[in-house]
């Protein structure tokens, strides 16, 4: 047969180091998909909506780095069709983004004669397909012969493996897919994503302050977890002898039980007043936004110190001695250079107290029911199930109670938006891990079309549907904010009914039962479903109530 475009293209993946590509054919991008089918050692996931191929691409990153953060960055090809389909990833592509996950996004576009900003009247074609992801995405890259395939891709790796990591965007026109190859086979492309080291005059005088302090408290966040700083956050905190508070996006990087761990309350004001009583405060991978910050309650009263790939985010919200680096390689170098201190218990038992003035504050109120039913999920995992939440009242509180420790938490917090759970886990699924998605009925309307995916590639998820007949969250807000609710209520299917029509092993339960269930349910292997019908309440928010 003929080598075409899209050959050269499948051929570079495979030598960057791709195994997998999620794809959804259309009309311009026959020439990858073709070259894929030709392709026997690259597997191919398809889906029913492009938006939530994205969202499977961005899960299937996030599970093979939870499951090795110290191996090459786990760079996913996403492959759509030019104009609504490229635009229906925007959203879940803006999550990757905010999450900083290593996606990287071929789309096809019209024939390079079109592009340009003409209006010739192709299929598909935007006067600037380009420019639609240039705020969304790291980087954009666009190809205009074949013998550009190989380095487009090759830069448009390097950018989405690069601290911070996060999506890229490769466009392709249709008549290059399709053009005969000239060019040799390629088996040698590689990628070598430039190290970001921090610079020793600074770690010197984070160091100098550190030693210093007589209250120094650590904030990890997702920077720090995608690092695979684990190791070198735990000797800094003992080392240091300083408590460790982990964002929602940090969840996993410090031990959940360690006797410095502080978890992850954010929305707690405790915490906020715990985090800004510090003399020093070392932030790790985070860019203290609305959410770490408690809706900007956050107030230091010491000297912050704060180590961020993205330079954007760096002293973006707060002064800080600001060091633009990877969080792992940093800590190894302030660890060379910080003294350890004598343990004597100050630092321990100020945690302990810190989470037991959480837990006071969490006993006011009646939330017995919410609280049992996340241990009673947390309960009923296998060691080692990575779990993917909507934006779902469950999900608001697993963000501050989930214990992430040998159960990795994903969730689209970084965004916003609707619908990542059971896309996100059926990508981790394709990695070879078992996944639990979480979502409320109205995200699960968002992803329902992928019940077909997860029959068809026979993926391991359990998706448990917490039902309370509406958008809760938001039915909870404009309650507290109007004293009514607008638009929240929805009409649903029987999702146990509409589950078991695919084939997909189903079943509806309570919350005294949900434990159980869901235990038999992670142990079929392949697809199934939980629907609990559950009104599910909040905590209450502290950043209008400091108590």
């Amino acid at each position: 047969m003929t080598r075409i475009g899209g050959d050269v293209v499948v051929e570079t993946l495979r030598a960057l180091g791709a195994d997998t590509v999620f794809g959804l054919p259309g009309q311009h991008a026959l020439g990858l998909f073709e070259a894929l089918r030709r392709a026997d050692d690259l597997r191919v996931v398809s889906s029913r909506v492009e938006n939530n191929l994205a969202f499977a691409a961005d899960g299937h990153a996030r599970a093979r780095l939870a499951a090795d953060p110290h191996g090459p960055v786990p760079v996913t090809p996403m492959i759509v069709s030019t104009g609504p389909g490229a635009l229906l990833t925007l959203a879940s592509l803006q999550e990757s983004r905010a999450a900083s996950v290593p996606v990287l996004g071929i789309s096809s576009q019209i024939p390079v004669a079109g592009l340009g900003g003409g209006r010739h009247g192709y299929l598909h074609e935007l006067p600037d397909q380009q420019a639609s992801f240039r705020d969304v995405v790291k980087s954009v890259h666009v190809v205009r012969s074949i013998s550009q395939i190989p380095t487009a891709l090759r830069e448009a790796w390097e950018s989405a493996a690069t601290a911070p990591y996060g999506p890229v965007w490769v466009e392709i026109p249709q008549d290059v897919l399709l053009a005969a190859a000239n060019l040799p086979q390629l088996t040698s492309v590689t990628a070598a994503p430039a190290p970001l080291e921090p610079l020793p005059e600074l770690v010197a005088e984070a160091a100098k302050l550190l030693d210093a302090a007589k209250n120094p408290v650590i904030l990890a966040g997702g920077g720090a977890l995608r690092s695979g700083a684990h190791d070198e956050l735990r000797q800094l905190a003992e080392t240091l002898r300083a408590p460790v508070v982990s964002t929602f996006g940090g969840k996993g990087v410090f031990a959940w039980d360690h006797e410095l761990s502080a978890q992850s309350w954010m929305e707690d004001w405790h915490t906020t007043e715990f985090l800004s009583a510090a003399d020093v405060l070392l932030v790790l991978g985070s860019g203290l936004g609305e959410l770490s910050s408690n809706y900007r309650e956050f107030a230091p009263r010491g000297q912050v110190v704060q180590v961020e790939a993205d330079l954007g985010k760096l002293e973006s919200n707060y002064p800080a001695l600001g060091l633009h680096a990877d969080v792992r390689r940093t800590l190894r170098a302030l660890l060379e250079q910080l003294t350890p201190r004598t343990p004597d218990g100050r630092a321990e038992a100020a945690t302990k107290d810190l989470l037991a003035r959480v837990q006071s504050r969490l006993d006011s109120q009646p939330l017995a029911a919410e609280r049992k039913l996340l241990d009673d999920v947390r309960a009923a995992l296998p060691e080692g199930t990575q779990t993917f939440w909507d934006m779902t009242i469950a999900a608001y509180w697993a963000w501050s109670v989930w214990n992430p420790d040998g159960s990795p938490i994903h969730t689209a917090q970084g965004a916003g938006g609707l619908g990542y759970g059971l896309p996100g886990a059926l990508g981790a699924a394709a990695a070879g891990v078992r996944s639990l998605a979480v979502s409320g009925d109205g995200g699960a309307m968002y992803g329902l079309a992928e019940l077909a995916t997860a029959v068809q590639h026979q993926l391991d998820v359990t998706w448990l549907i917490v039902d309370d007949g509406g958008y809760g969250i938001l039915r909870e807000y404009l309650t507290g904010a109007f004293g009514q609710t607008t638009a929240t209520e929805l009409p649903r299917p029987d999702f146990v009914a509409l589950a078991e029509s695919f084939g997909i092993p189903a079943r509806k339960t309570t919350v005294d039962t949900v434990r159980t269930d869901l235990a038999d349910a992670l142990r079929t292997p392949g697809p199934s479903v939980v629907v609990l019908p559950a009104l599910l309440k909040m905590f209450a928010p502290t950043h209008l109530e400091h108590s």
